[in-house]
């Protein structure tokens, strides 16, 4: 008896479609929200089994790590020149972000859960996607990669180089099949970053369960050298 290949749900595949033809309003959220309704047991089981078999990531999974104090840019604007919480309120700051970003963002959940929209999602993807969003911006800064589209590739990558959490293999999904079919000028630029950003996180040590908000007024430069990040590469920009 032949044994029937895994393939995409083909209701899924329009969600698809629609991020590979406009990722800014079809973002990779909204794609990783609606997949796992879709997605094979067997498939979520390997996400979920590589995030929780060695116990490398079990408060990024089990929801310990989740912040339910949200950070107030006036507190980070007082602490000193050249500390990781004052070099995370210039990135806000210089990006026009908003630093409730991740409040927001659990709003979002819960109003998707609330419809329905999470059917399948396991518990420890829940946990791991909301304190993600936590902890983003902190990784813009501590890696050194900027903002631009492919700072932004670049972190992706370096986040699935650590772990192998599908918002991550999304974001790689949508760009490399963007530069392909519709952009081929950016191949090398992306793939550079693509690699980059990889080579970076599987060299250095995991940084997906660090409790930021415990080493703000700690020098930026000490934060890197504890954790072992050095940045290279395209983060030649690096926030100092």
């Amino acid at each position: 008896m032949a044994i029937r290949e895994k393939m995409i749900d083909r209701d899924f595949a329009e969600s698809l479609l629609k991020t590979f033809d406009d990722p800014y309003k079809n973002g990779v959220h909204i794609l990783f929200n609606e997949w796992w309704q879709y997605a094979d047991e067997s498939t979520k089981n390997s996400y979920v089994a590589q995030m929780t078999e060695t116990g490398e990531f079990e408060n990024l999974t089990n929801g310990s790590l989740y912040n339910n104090t949200p950070l107030k840019i006036e507190v980070l604007e007082r602490l000193p020149a050249g500390s990781l919480g004052r070099a995370f309120h210039d990135w806000i700051i210089s990006n026009n972000l908003t630093i409730g970003l991740a409040t927001n963002y659990k709003a979002m959940h819960e109003k998707f859960k609330s419809e329905g929209i999470l059917e399948g999602m396991p518990p420890e993807m829940e946990s791991a996607v909301l304190r993600a969003y936590q902890t983003h911006d902190f990784q813009h800064v501590v890696t050194g990669y900027d903002s631009s589209p492919s700072g932004e590739i670049a972190l992706q990558s370096f986040g699935f180089g650590q772990v192998r959490f599908p918002y991550f293999g999304m974001w790689m999904s949508v760009s490399m099949t963007r530069m392909t079919f519709l952009s081929p000028h950016r191949i090398t630029e992306f793939m550079d970053a693509i690699a980059d950003g990889w080579e970076l996180g599987r060299r250095s040590p995991n940084i997906q369960c660090v409790k930021w908000e415990d080493m703000l007024d700690q020098p930026l430069a000490e934060v890197r050298k504890k954790l072992g990040i050095t940045p290279t590469g395209i983060a030649n920009q690096a926030i100092k």
